[in-house]
């Protein structure tokens, strides 16, 4: 899902084309912005603008788009930056605060908010170098924003890469005053209270990678930290805190041994914390990727964890840090094994097929974007998980004992892989 940490979000009241049976466009525009879109890509939003100038900017590999004046300060409400700041937090936040003090009590830098988002920067770099390395020629275009309450983000995007058709890397750091509605929708349950308008802190960082080659899996995480102070009509009422997150594993077929060592990095990483971490958060992902309508999960699950503030603070920012730099070793691996193994026009349509099951997923049922919608997020970033092409075929089913039917079946009955 693409919660909090791809939204960009201010004091606010107020989240395809099915196909038929031959597949979408699969040629869009590319990262640069040059070339026709293809009719998938504007329907979900993507490629519909016009060319953009790009330049260097920062970090090697990473070009930025001129910030165009109209899109995103009439329409959008952020201000396009030309620069990444060294933080978005606000200067009280970054001299210290956030967490369980007050900014005049810690020391710059050492707040959770700060130690967070610093984190989660560290995590996008290093996230974006790999995915690099692993295209051999495709680059990020990276779009930077600020609000004037507070708060900004990077947004990173390769498309139509050698190997990836479509990668998004963002963080974000928000301030805002979120309506009674977004803030159920944020928790995910339904409560009696009536609360005002609630003063929030987000911070994440949310990643979907979607590579080209049927055989190599999508790869989905995200890691975000949470704040409320005391709603307008409670003061003093205590401050609230969360973590949330996960890493989950959505390939078009199975091979078993990329699974086991998917689920595996997984499972070390919550060892380190809490043994029964691992099989808590394994079962709540296959729970949550659930697609009701459809009766099966979108993909083979991984971890995942919300509203989680039952531990230690400190414990559990060093378990998302733990998480976050176990992306790499879980998936990196497994694409350099899987992309370039052959493939035919059937599997593609099968992994265009899943990836139709993704979208349906992220638009109707995930949190994160129902929480976006709602408060007003900055569209681009939240809907930059959905794939570039997808297909939708009436009442396809796959011939069982193919490997197709294989991929479903685990979809519809989880599997125990480390058993």
């Amino acid at each position: 899902m693409p919660p909090l940490a791809t939204l960009s979000l201010s004091s606010v009241a107020s989240h395809f084309p099915s196909s038929s049976s031959s597949p979408s466009s699969s040629s869009s525009s590319s990262a640069s912005g040059r070339g026709r879109a293809s009719p998938a890509s504007l329907a979900f939003g993507f490629g519909a603008k016009p060319a953009i100038p790009i330049r260097p900017l920062g970090r090697p590999g990473i070009v930025s788009r001129d910030p165009p004046a109209r899109r995103a300060v009439s329409i959008e409400k952020e201000t396009p930056e030309t620069e990444r700041p060294d933080t978005f937090l606000r200067e009280a936040d970054g001299g210290g605060g956030g967490g369980n003090g007050s900014a005049a009590s810690s020391p710059p830098g050492s707040s959770v908010r700060a130690r967070f988002e610093r984190m989660i920067r560290e995590a996008q770099d290093r996230v974006c170098e790999a995915i690099e390395a692993a295209d051999g020629g495709g680059k990020f275009v990276e779009d930077v924003w600020s609000r004037p309450g507070g708060g900004g983000g990077i947004s990173r995007v390769l498309q139509d890469g050698a190997v990836w058709e479509k990668a998004g890397v963002n963080v974000s750091v928000v301030y805002g005053v979120m309506p009674p509605e977004a803030y159920r929708a944020a928790k995910g349950a339904a409560s009696e209270q009536k609360p005002g308008p609630i003063p929030f802190f987000a911070a994440g960082i949310s990643s979907v990678l979607h590579p080209k080659n049927p055989f190599a899996p999508t790869l989905h995480f995200n890691y975000r930290y949470f704040e409320t102070d005391a709603p307008k009509d409670a003061p003093g009422a205590p401050r609230q805190w969360w973590f949330g997150g996960g890493t989950d594993f959505t390939p078009a077929y199975i091979f078993e041994e990329d699974v086991k060592h998917f689920h595996s990095v997984q499972k070390n990483a919550c060892d380190k914390f809490d043994p029964s971490f691992y099989p808590r958060f394994k079962k709540w992902c296959d729970d949550y990727f659930y697609i009701k309508h459809r009766g099966e999960r979108r993909g083979l699950g991984g971890i995942f964890f919300d509203d989680l503030n039952d531990y230690d603070q400190e414990m559990l920012l060093a378990f998302a840090t733990e998480c976050a730099n176990s992306v790499i070793p879980a998936y990196i691996p497994i694409i350099e094994k899987r992309k370039d193994t052959p493939f035919t026009e059937k599997h593609k349509a099968w992994q265009q097929l899943r990836r139709g099951r993704y979208v349906e997923f992220n638009l109707v049922y995930d949190r994160g974007t129902t929480f976006g919608l709602k408060t007003g997020g900055r569209i681009e970033s939240i809907l930059v998980s959905l794939p570039l092409t997808a297909r939708w075929e009436y009442d396809h089913k796959p011939e069982e004992g193919s490997e197709e039917w294989k991929l479903l079946d685990a979809c519809i009955n989880p599997k125990e892989w480390l058993q």
